[in-house]
């Protein structure tokens, strides 16, 4: 190899090597700062840093805004997360996901490549006894037919149809839907049992896929969309033929 060859792939190799210690030391510093922040309870400044809706765990609602963070702290992070959170260091701990973000541990905190919060994939015993009670509640305004599952999924409304899916326990999905006009309260006009989840990529598209003879009824989640993509989509196949396809949005989840 020429030397001016040799010379160049030197450079390439450190200047990655630089990059990519430039970019370990940023990050470090963003989760130095979340540390910090949590160890000192300094609730306004990281709901400033959070990006909202925060997701919680259905049928728990989401927290909307910076006035219901801060109002709704102390339920997500109880003793546990935040000796978690303060016993890590920005070198232990937490790992750098690339575009992904930065992940604590096993994903119960992630942050961006900002070091915003977007994600706090932990359940603290306040936010557990508040969803069963709010799964205990669901079950009793159901008609008894469908007065059984063991979590929630979501509801979905296309312009003619109300969907409710559930989880009846093993991955085992159900599926239930009435006209728009019905109240969910009333018996489903259909319901099937058996649903599949079937997750598409890291994008977070995933969709629930219910057989009924030789129909399929699809029910998508769309995460990652084009521009104009509805939040969720219904689509019925007979074979490979769509025979029905109807935008939907997204009333709990």
């Amino acid at each position: 190899m020429k030397r001016s060859n040799i010379f160049l792939v030197l450079l390439i190799f450190c200047s990655s090597f630089i990059s990519a210690q430039d970019s370990n030391i940023d990050y470090q510093k963003l989760v130095k700062k979340f540390i910090d922040n949590v160890k000192n309870d300094k609730k306004e400044t990281i709901a400033d840093a959070v990006v909202y809706p925060l997701e919680r765990e259905y049928p728990i609602p989401d927290i909307a805004n910076k006035a219901d963070f801060i109002k709704r702290y102390s339920e997500i992070f109880d003793v546990t997360l935040k000796n978690e959170i303060i016993k890590s260091t920005p070198a232990k701990g937490w790992t750098d996901m690339g575009l992904r973000g930065i992940m604590l541990i096993h994903g119960n905190i992630w942050l961006d490549t900002e070091g915003r919060l977007t994600a706090v994939n932990y359940q603290s015993k306040a936010e557990i006894e508040l969803k069963n009670k709010l799964i205990a509640s669901q079950k009793k305004m159901l008609d008894p037919s469908i007065a059984f599952f063991q979590t929630p999924i979501c509801i979905l409304e296309t312009s003619e149809f109300k969907i409710r899916i559930d989880n009846l326990g093993n991955n085992n999905y159900r599926f239930a839907s009435w006209s728009i006009k019905k109240e969910m309260t009333q018996k489903p006009d259909l319901v099937i049992n058996g649903g599949e989840l079937v997750v598409e990529g890291i994008g977070g598209n995933h969709q629930y896929e219910f057989k009924k003879g030789n129909l399929v009824y699809e029910c998508a989640i769309i995460v990652l969309g084009e521009k104009n993509s509805p939040p969720a989509r219904l689509k019925i196949y007979q074979g490979t033929k769509v025979i029905l396809s109807q935008d939907a949005k997204i009333v709990s989840r």
